[in-house]
């Protein structure tokens, strides 16, 4: 269970969008709570789940984007030790694939196909870290198809 309580805020956020579809509403109480951090000064796993969730509430793909690079750049900073004492049960090796992911997704999306596939292959470096619940499938499911849009003929 998940005891940091700005891990807790941020999930908050993510509900107002993925369960509730308040993307305009979780966009601001990202933001607010990205300032209340010091932003990409902040605690490295505050920075990374915040910037991921915020990636997903983008409706520029640059932005996304950069939300994404952002996440990514905290996510190197951390250690088990970091995320086992907030409560988060997945070690920071669980936490690339879905990154990769997303990068490679915004790759895709601006024509850059080969840093698609980069960060596609990162991603399928680290799936082994994934469990066999709904979150592991999920990521992996993404990554395969992706994997399989990639191989398509453009």
């Amino acid at each position: 269970m998940i005891t940091d309580a700005m891990l807790v805020r941020i999930g908050e956020a993510v509900e107002l969008h993925h369960h509730r579809g308040q993307r305009e509403a979780a966009r601001e109480l990202f933001a607010q709570i990205w300032d209340e951090l010091g932003g990409e000064q902040g605690d490295p796993l505050h920075v990374c789940v915040l910037a991921h969730s915020m990636a997903d509430v983008q409706d520029d793909v640059h932005q996304e984007l950069i939300w994404d690079q952002r996440a990514l750049a905290a996510a190197d900073l951390l250690t088990d030790a970091d995320v086992a004492g907030a409560g988060v049960a997945l070690p920071v090796v669980g936490l690339y694939p879905s990154l990769h992911l997303n990068l490679a997704e915004c790759h895709r999306r601006l024509g850059d196909l080969d840093r698609a596939r980069e960060h596609l292959h990162r991603a399928q470096a680290k799936i082994g870290a994934l469990g066999d619940d709904e979150y592991g499938r999920l990521i992996k499911g993404g990554v395969e198809r992706l994997a399989q849009q990639l191989a398509a003929p453009e």
